[in-house]
């Protein structure tokens, strides 16, 4: 854990879930494959279809559009029950290194911090509960709390206005392309968390985790503007 993280007064860290506190990519792809088998749904390039996107917008890519709200609930809880199912055995190897420590870091400084994503409130909680950090976030807003989901930039500007800090004065840890895009889009600061991509070009900085060395100096001089 880090004893001490050099985050200026006036600054916000801002955090997705899937792939920035667990590298939860793979699971997530293995969980719709069954999901789509069980139902006779090709699952060719399932992983472009739901990366950094809702529940609701892959259910209904995968079905249709003739597909109805109540089916794309059902469709949406069910695989991610599926999910929690065969993520809880191995859940602590997909921890991102690092994340833990800093972000308990961050808590004890005083820093602002909110949870942002797109995922369901359940995968919320059993992410959260697992990890033990529920209590660093003073914010979490999940991909019900949202009209228009990520690459949408609302998540995160919901987060940063229930925070109090300007958008700007943000730092966003990101890991999927339509977050980056989102978190761009808020106009904060954006760190690449290379998870899932293996280059993220249009962020501020790129790092593999939270123990990559670059992260802390860049960290340190950012300031509120």
């Amino acid at each position: 854990m880090q004893d001490k993280l050099a985050v200026a007064p006036g600054l916000a860290l801002l955090f997705d879930m899937d792939g920035v506190l667990i590298e939860s990519t793979g699971v997530h792809t293995a969980a719709w494959e069954a999901y789509l088998a069980r139902h006779g749904i090709p699952s060719a390039g399932v992983m472009e279809k739901m990366l950094g996107k809702r529940n609701d917008q892959i259910v209904r890519v995968l079905w249709g559009p003739l597909i109805t709200e109540e089916e794309v609930f059902r469709h949406g809880a069910d695989k991610e029950q599926l999910y929690r199912e065969m993520m809880a055995p191995v859940f602590e190897r997909h921890i991102v290194p690092g994340v833990e420590g800093f972000v308990r870091a961050a808590r004890s400084q005083g820093v602002p911090c909110a949870l942002a994503t797109n995922a369901e409130p359940a995968n919320v909680d059993f992410v959260l509960d697992r990890l033990g950090l529920r209590h660093c976030f003073q914010v979490i807003v999940d991909g019900h709390q949202v009209r228009r989901p990520k690459p949408d930039p609302e998540v995160y500007l919901t987060a940063a206005s229930r925070l109090g800090v300007a958008p700007h004065n943000c730092v966003i840890f990101e890991d999927s392309p339509g977050g980056l895009q989102a978190a761009r889009a808020s106009g904060g600061r954006v760190v690449a968390v290379l998870t899932t991509l293996k280059d993220a070009r249009e962020a501020d900085l790129a790092v593999r985790d939270f123990l990559d060395p670059a992260l802390e100096p860049w960290l340190s001089r950012q300031t509120p503007r």
